[in-house]
């Protein structure tokens, strides 16, 4: 099971990446867990400075960003 984590504190683009991600581990058929990481401490603890910020299974692949499905699904690979 993929862990896919959405590093950020809620705003727009956070939600969209969250939503993003959802889709493209569906459109794959992973088997995965969405968790949403709003504590700043725990997001700088990735060393993201800048969110939104997507890590799988605890390593961060897209910052800064509320990229498609279609760019997601490779990083979930």
């Amino acid at each position: 099971m993929k862990t896919i984590q959405i590093l950020g504190t809620g705003c727009t683009k956070c939600k969209q990446l969250a939503e993003n991600a959802e889709k493209a581990a569906q459109e794959l058929g992973l088997e995965y867990q969405i968790e949403k990481v709003t504590d700043i401490n725990q997001i700088m603890g990735f060393g993201v400075m800048m969110t939104p910020a997507l890590a799988v299974d605890g390593t961060v692949k897209l910052v800064g960003k509320a990229s498609s499905p279609a760019e997601i699904k490779p990083l979930l690979g």
